[in-house]
Order: C-alpha cells, then structure tokens, then sequence
C-alpha cells in the first residue's frame, strides 16, 4: 500500500510568496529574489512530506500564480496581445507570465489581463486559457522540468502534476466562434507528448494527471476525447506510470469511462461522494488500482480514522493492499499550511483541527493501521483521534438552542419584500433620486500600509481604542470627501475598519473562531484567511452601523451600508461538517437579516449584501442546482427581506457565469446587483439581457485586479456595449469588485475616469 499527496500550498507557511512577488511587482526586488523563494518553499515542502513518510511526492504543483496560467504558459497558449511584451527589453518569461495574469501598462504598451473565473466550486481563481480556430501549440516553458530536477537534486524522484489534456481544454474559452476547443485535442497532443518525453529523460516514474472534468457532466464528445487521448498516451509511453486524479464531486455516471482509461491509477474523491466507493469497486477493471481520496482536503476537521479506515479496508478486502493508495480527496491547496503555528486558540477547538501539514501526517498513520502496525506511538495516535471525535460530538460549545429554535420557525413570509420590485422602484427613485447612470463603487478603498499598520498597532496594544477609533475617523472622512469632490453618487464609507469581507463579521459572531495564519490562496498573491465556523451562529450586537452612521454624518449624499451574504460568508469559512450547509446558511442569514434591519433603523437606506459566492457554491453536477439554489437564494432573500420598499438593497457577484441560473439570481430580488463584467468585455450581460432581467444592473467597467488604469474613452466603449442589451435605465455604473488591494493613485485615476465616462454616457443618452 502507497501514500500520496496530491499537491501541497504554495504560498509558504508564513505567506512568503505573497510578500516576494508584491515586492517584485514593485520592483523592490529582482527575480532572482523571488525565484529564490519559490525554491525555497518547493524545498520545504518536499521535505515536510519525505519526513512524514509519504511514498510519492508531488512536483509541479507550485505555482508563482496559478497552475492554469502555467500550463497555458508551458503549452505556449500565449494570446497574440502579449507577444509584444517578449520584445521589450530585460522583459523575461516571468514578466510575460505576470502580464498574462495582471495585464500590462508601461513601455508603451497597455494590455488587459486574460480573464480570471472561479476553480470549479472553490473561492480559488484561475486565468481562463483563450481558445481560437486551428490554434497551434509548442512546448514554451521548461517550468515542469525544472521543477522535477529541483525535486531530484532534494533526494526526490517526484511525481510531476499536470493538469489532464482534456481538462485543461475544458477549463478555456473559445475567443471566436465556428469551432469546439475539444477540437484542438489532436494540436496539443505532441506537447503533452513531448513534455512526457523529457520527463521521461529526466527519470520520473509516476505522472499525475489531474482531469477534474470527470467529476462533472460530461458531453459524448468529450467522452470520447478522453477515451481518444489516453489510448495515444499510454501507446506512447508504455512504462511510465499514469494517476488520473479526479476529485470535488464523485464519478457516478463517468465511472465506467473513468476505470476504462488505460492508466494505473484512478484517484477518487470519496469525502464529496463516498457513495461511490461500491460502484466503482464492483466495475474496476484487474490493470487498475485505486486512490482513496479519504482526508478532506479542503476543510480544516480532523480525519476521522474509524470513518476512513472502513472504506480503505473494504477496498483492500476487494482489491488486496497493492491496489490500494491512501490520499486526500484532492490537492491541498486549499488547506491553511501548518496548524502548530496556531498558538492561541481554545485548546479543546484546536484539538478538532487538521491543517495541511498535519493531513499529511493522517494519510501515513491511516496507512500504518490498516498495515497492523502495532507500535505504540501509532496506537497512541488512533486512541488520540477518537477522544478529539468524540470530544467535537458532544462539546457545549457547538450547540445554541435559541439559535436552532430561530432558524426552525422561519416562514414563507420571512424570505419575502413588502410588494414587487416594480412597486419599490417608484418608492426608490422618489426617495433617493438619483440621475440616469448613478456611479457607484463596490465597497472597499485602499487599504495602506499605513492603515494595516493601524490595525496592527491596535491589536498589539501600541494604540488605544480612542486613538484608533480616531484614525479610522480621519481617513473614512478623508474618503467620503474625495468621493463627494469627484461626483460619485451613491458613496461608500471605505471599509478600513475592516480585515477581510468575512472575516471581519466572523469576528463579531457567535459560532465562529479564526486563526492566526491559516491562510490560503485565493488568486495570485492574494490570500484569505477563512473563519472557522464551529457551531451554531447568532449576532450577539450590531456590527456595522456604527461607522455607516459616522459615514452619513459626514455628507449629504446616500451611503451604503456594506455587508457580507449569508452564503458568501458560508461559501468562504471553513464550515462544520456535522450539520446540513443549509442549516448553518439559515442561521447566519437571521443574523445578517438583523444587521439590514438595524442600518435602515439608522437611516442608512441603500444596503449592499454582497453574495460573490452563490455561483461559486453550485453543486458540480446539474442534477444537484436546484436544491442548493433553493436554500441559497432563500438565506440571501431571509437577509434581505425585512426593510420597508423604500430601501434598495444591492448585492454584488464577480466571476460568475450567469446563463444557466439567471432565474435563480432574479429569484434573489435584488433591487440592483453589481456585476464584474470588465474582463469579459461585457458578455455576461447577454444572460441577463436574453432573460430581461427585470431590476437593476451595474456591469463593472474596469477591472480592479488588474494594476492597469483603463481610459475614459475604453469605459464609454463597455458602457455603449452595456446600452445595446440592457435599458439605460436600468444601468448603474462601477468597478468590477471592492478596491481594497488597490494602491490610491491607481485607483484616484481610474474613478475620475469612470464618473467621467457616466456623465459623457448620460449626455450621448439624452442626444
């Protein structure tokens, strides 16, 4: 029996990347720097899994931004617009890397980004590979083979991860129409072919195939696709050792196409769909042996080893120990780094955790016993795991009765407004009166050096609560002026009393405690560090009010009230197994509902309930949408629902595709919805434009993440693109997402800019 790791967090356990590539950006250091520390942190952590005892390790499973981007990189799927950036002088391949991912402004060249989209049902993002008819490809990055030689000279013959052909056509998007990207197979082929080749040069054994698309509904074509390109591989490679590496959801009616592929080892996800152990066991053809995905890799809960160790000894009764691979259900990417560093939470919580490091410990001791090994440090091990089970199972902390009495006697009537959105628009537009075209932004403004290190010095006592609560004060005034100066119509507060759009409700609710550095990576550098949602969740006091109503105070204009969705916050913790999802949704929906109902008591009459997850959390297979969406849209509506007419509630959604729920996102009953649309050059919109969607609409007009700083005249352009499929009136006009990563100077021009452009598209309206 073998042990594997499917991948491993790239981002250092103290967020080292993140640091080195802002300060590379910034040119504060060289590359080699940064390429230092990428080694560095590959280094780490294949010596974290050879000292744990894993048997095969994974390589190329760093990434300096996204393992999409660099398998578009490798494949030299390079979209024509960056080829001039290759040209410029000392620009190297990691610069064209960066501009593909972050787009390009300097040297004369002004480049958009390629677009950016959600990693299946995950709040990880990856760049979308661009897709055209008859497209060629060739081997352009030695990134993989450097990679495998890094691992080599540790004392480690790896096995490399690449994402599967199929899979990563999938992924893409077709930038012309006439054609399928399925159709490009038999073009990228020779690539995949010669990438094999020199892997298999260079030594390695073990390829790891990652084809997440098995998990999900499958088109006959690429059925066949699948079973076409695996037949030409293993044709070509007879010795090397193939995993195909599915994971997120189970096999079920892709299961027989999965156990017929000609490959060694067929990994599952049996924490999604452990359902789907007995099918495949009774199909699995004598050639193939099987990886159990036992060990969810991305939650934070400790492994449950009598759990675990059922399914893996009834694949061993069917299949013999040899057969058997022991893993986590998929990469562990989205897992925080190491739980040791976790130095100051409750002990009897922390006793209930898992982080990567640790995980990869419980896939060796899995292994061990259902081995039989009887030494005492791993019985000690077994005895220690099942007390912290049980210790969760029945702990006072978990349960709140109030709490679950609440969300049990939530009616029909409680997810619903006064009257219709026809009815509130007339009450709005007479309350607020507001011009054709209202600009507005998402939420958040730069948060600075100076303002992180506010929070800092406040959190370590160097400032007191006056003193701070005074420098908030200073720069949210500072804010609300300079958006008044610009023309702005409906301002924001700025948020920088805020860490991160989850975290900061997380802090002031029941039922959730937060780590230290359990970060992750969301895209690029960016990094989140989810709330850890433990037991039942209530709102103890208002959260928000008191620093919208300080915002009010300071003009005359509206002000938004901003908070975080019952979903979004659910989508982005990491949240208790031990009840249904949409039972701790519920909760945290009664408790967002009573923050709406306080703002509007304090005046504030716009409400913004960010939802950017509701697309993110759709199940991966069809059949299952709608009974999410049911619960989903009810905890947006539950939030949502107890403010007079009068008071227009926002939400805000950002890469999402939009056509096959838009009756669920009108269900939703937002009086207006901001939308990211910028990179996708407004094409989202057709969704809501061929449903007619009825309310409000603000499509992002430039891209915030992105350092690039779009013209006047190229948002006009996607304001026209906007008027040609929705009613003027009913176009709001803002960025794609909150500015918080933004830097002031970009961000100064870029909303000068854009309010600019409203004006110009109101006056073009009324010629």
């Amino acid at each position: 029996m073998q042990t594997h790791i499917l991948g491993y967090p790239r981002i250092g356990s103290k967020r080292e990347l993140k640091k080195a590539c802002e300060q590379y950006w910034s040119g504060k250091i060289l590359m080699e720097e940064l390429l230092n520390t990428g080694r560095t942190i590959c280094t780490q952590n294949w010596n974290i899994q050879k000292e744990a005892g894993i048997d095969l390790i994974p390589c190329n499973d760093f990434s300096y931004y996204d393992q999409v981007l660099d398998m578009s990189l490798v494949v030299g799927a390079i979209p024509a617009r960056y080829h001039e950036v290759v040209l410029k002088k000392n620009n190297t391949e990691l610069d064209l890397y960066f501009a593909m991912a972050r787009g390009y402004q300097k040297d004369g060249l002004d480049i958009t980004a390629m677009e950016m989209t959600k990693w299946f049902d995950t709040n990880y993002h990856y760049i979308v590979p661009e897709f055209y008819k008859n497209q060629q490809f060739k081997l352009s990055s030695d990134k993989i083979f450097n990679e495998f030689a890094g691992a080599k000279q540790a004392g480690i013959n790896a096995k490399p991860v690449i994402i599967g052909l199929v899979s990563y056509l999938l992924l893409g998007k077709e930038k012309e129409e006439g054609f399928d990207k399925l159709d490009l197979a038999a073009n990228i082929l020779p690539v995949y072919t010669e990438i094999l080749t020199k892997l298999q040069e260079q030594g390695a054994e073990w390829i790891q195939f990652d084809e997440p698309f098995l998990a999900l509904d499958l088109t006959e074509k690429a059925k066949e696709t699948y079973l076409s390109v695996y037949a030409e591989i293993r044709k070509r490679f007879p010795k090397l050792k193939f995993i195909v590496a599915t994971y997120f959801d189970g096999l079920k009616d892709n299961a027989s196409l999965a156990v017929s592929l000609p490959v060694n080892i067929l990994h599952v996800d049996l924490v999604r769909n452990p359902e789907q152990l007995d099918d495949i066991l009774n199909n699995i053809p004598e050639n193939l042996s099987l990886s159990l995905g036992v060990i969810d890799g991305r939650n934070i809960w400790k492994n449950d080893y009598e759990k675990s160790l059922s399914f893996i000894t009834k694949a061993v009764e069917k299949l013999g120990s040899e057969r058997i691979l022991i893993a986590p259900s998929c990469s562990l990417l989205h897992s925080p780094c190491d739980l040791d560093f976790e130095t100051h939470l409750n002990p009897e919580i922390k006793s209930w955790l898992a982080f990567a490091k640790q995980k990869v410990k419980e896939v060796v001791t899995l292994k061990e016993l259902v081995s039989g090994t009887e030494n005492e440090q791993i019985l000690e091990a077994f005895e220690e795991n099942k007390k912290a089970i049980e210790s969760r199972r029945t702990s006072s902390l978990i349960h709140n009765h109030q709490v679950k009495q609440r969300a049990n006697a939530v009616s029909e009537k409680d997810a619903q407004r006064i009257n219709p959105f026809k009815i509130r628009k007339k009450e709005q537009q007479e309350v607020l009166q507001l011009p054709l075209f209202p600009t507005t932004t998402i939420g958040s403004f730069p948060q600075t050096t100076e303002v992180r290190s506010w929070r800092a010095k406040f959190k370590k006592g160097e400032l007191t609560a006056e003193q701070y609560d005074t420098l908030l004060k200073e720069e949210t005034q500072r804010t609300i002026c300079w958006q008044e100066e610009i023309g702005i119509d409906v301002l924001v507060h700025g948020e920088f009393e805020r860490n991160d759009m989850v975290e900061y409700f997380g802090e002031q609710l029941e039922g959730f405690v937060f780590t230290k550095n359990g970060w992750v990576q969301s895209y690029g550098s960016r990094c989140v560090k989810p709330p850890v949602i433990f037991g039942d969740v209530s709102r103890p006091a208002p959260m928000t009010v008191y620093w919208s109503q300080y915002a009010k105070s300071q003009t005359e204009k509206w002000v938004k009230g901003m908070l975080t969705g019952p979903v979004t916050i659910l989508q982005w913790s990491f949240v208790r197994d031990d009840q249904p999802r949409s039972e701790t949704c519920k909760q945290i929906a009664l408790a967002i509902r009573d923050e709406v109902v306080d703002l509007e008591k304090a005046g504030i009459r716009i409400i913004q309930i960010d939802e950017p997850a509701i697309r993110e959390g759709l199940p991966l297979r069809k059949t299952d949408w709608q009974d999410y969406l049911k619960w989903a849209v009810e905890a947006f509506r539950i939030s949502a629902s107890g403010v007079e007419d009068a008071t227009q509630i926002h939400t805000h959604m950002c890469y999402s595709e939009f056509n096959d729920i838009i009756e669920n996102i009108a269900d939703m009953d937002a009086d207006v919805i901001t939308i990211e649309c910028s990179r996708s050059q407004m094409e989202l919109l057709n969704a809501f434009a061929d449903f007619k969607y009825p309310n409000e609409i603000g499509p992002g007009v430039y891209d915030i993440h992105s350092p690039r700083v779009p013209s006047k005249e190229e948002m006009i352009e996607l304001l026209r693109k906007a008027q040609n499929v929705i009613p003027a009136n009913q176009l709001w006009v803002n960025p794609d997402c909150g500015l918080k990563t933004r830097h002031w100077d970009e961000t100064e021009k870029a909303l000068i800019a854009m309010v600019a452009a409203a004006k110009e598209a109101s006056v073009e309206y009324a010629v």
